[in-house]
């Protein structure tokens, strides 16, 4: 990770850290700190609710009942990236770490990366019963 990569890291922990203990929630919280970082919503998310990568990774395998295949640590980081870089999550992932983040599905994307997934999933992703 870049100096500029982890003061940005150290920065929305801070911010979260103190918003959380303020009653802010992980979507409010989100939102404040896409004002500051360029950062895509997913990783902005993560840092939100104060969680690292090895924390999501340990709660992605206990929700997906998996043991070590289902997602590792740069794969995260590859998720995170995109889509300047890395790799598009697939729905089924995205609604597991809406689930770990407390937010929708949709929440962790812009709009413009919605608009890459099958309409059959955009419309899975919006919803807010799933």
């Amino acid at each position: 990770m870049s100096a500029t990569g982890y003061q940005t890291l150290l920065d929305c922990r801070r911010r979260s850290r103190y918003l959380r203990q303020h009653g802010f929630t992980i979507d409010e919280i989100a939102v404040i700190l896409v004002l500051d970082h360029p950062a895509t919503p997913l990783r902005l998310y993560r840092h939100a609710a104060g969680l690292t990568a090895a924390q999501v990774v340990n709660v992605f395998h206990r929700l997906a009942d998996t043991a070590g295949a289902g997602l590792r640590e740069s794969r995260l980081f590859d998720y995170e990236n995109w889509p300047k870089a890395g790799r598009r999550p697939s729905p089924y992932t995205l609604h597991l770490l809406a689930r770990i983040y407390g937010t929708q599905p949709s929440c962790l994307l812009t709009p413009a990366m919605l608009a890459t997934y099958a309409p059959r999933d955009q419309y899975a992703l919006r919803r807010t019963d799933a």
